[in-house]
């Protein structure tokens, strides 16, 4: 095993225990870290992440429902319209994209340009929603039209499929907002969503790339047991600081993708 292999698999038991430690936003450090470091084009990079991203949700589900934070009804109700943009995304409209969307003078706009510069501005969301302070509100306990319902999950869901996400950042407000659930049980159904929207993703992938499943099989285990050991922890240490901490880091990570793909 050499170096390179080394550093990756210690990334993977990072991403794994920031997911424990704080709950989420782990998984989106994956396809940079594919992509930059080991050099996978991000067509494949964010289907290995949607597999990583997927396989550790269900440990977080089994975390949470432990707790008594899962509400499995509302969960699978809000996962049929995502789940279903999340696979005809991956299995259509990701290799419907052309390799060069536009050429201005030397400038040529690549398919994986375009992901990462997308997957940058969801990561700046990201970033925002851990930075800011937020603020208690009422929840109403009146659900909202299940129409718009399924325009959110259909939302999320593209963007799911597009950087390889689990976009649990998105999951969670809606959850709030159309289910009346209190924050902490949003958090916690929102890894329903995540699991089986990555994993459906991902199965939009195998026929259409070479997977290296020694490779993933690795990263994800690594993963997962990152997210135990760090899910340990977060009985010791503030999850709010650490979240704040972790929401500055991926917000630098969004601005080093912009330049990295832009100007370096």
């Amino acid at each position: 095993m050499d170096l390179q292999q080394i550093v990756t698999y210690l990334g993977a038991f990072f991403i794994g225990g920031i997911l424990g430690l704080i709950g989420g936003g782990g998984s989106i450090l994956t396809v940079p870290l594919l992509v930059y470091f080991l050099g996978f084009n991000p067509v494949i990079a964010t289907a290995y992440s949607l597999f990583v991203v997927g396989s550790s949700s269900l440990v977080g589900v089994i975390q949470k429902h432990q707790k008594g934070l899962v509400d499995f009804k509302t969960g699978l109700a809000f996962c049929f319209p995502s789940f279903l943009a999340v696979f005809i995304s991956r299995r259509y409209l990701v290799p419907a994209i052309p390799e060069t969307l536009f050429t201005i003078g030397d400038f040529s706009l690549s398919k994986g340009m375009a992901i990462m510069i997308f997957f940058a501005i969801i990561m700046f969301l990201a970033a925002f929603s851990m930075i800011k302070t937020k603020q208690s509100k009422a929840v109403s306990n009146v659900p909202q039209p299940y129409y718009k319902t399924f325009i959110q999950g259909v939302i999320i869901g593209v963007i799911t499929g597009l950087i390889g996400a689990g976009g649990g950042f998105l999951y969670v407000p809606a959850l709030v907002l159309w289910a009346g659930l209190d924050m902490k049980k949003a958090v916690g159904t929102s890894l329903i969503i995540v699991a089986i929207n990555s994993l459906i993703g991902f199965c939009g992938d195998v026929q259409t790339i070479d997977v290296d499943w020694f490779f993933l099989l690795t990263f994800s285990l690594l993963t997962i047991i990152g997210i135990l050991v760090g899910g340990y922890f977060s009985k010791f240490v503030s999850g709010k600081k650490l979240k704040k901490s972790f929401g500055w880091f991926v917000l630098a990570m969004s601005i080093y993708i912009v330049l990295k793909e832009l100007v370096l």
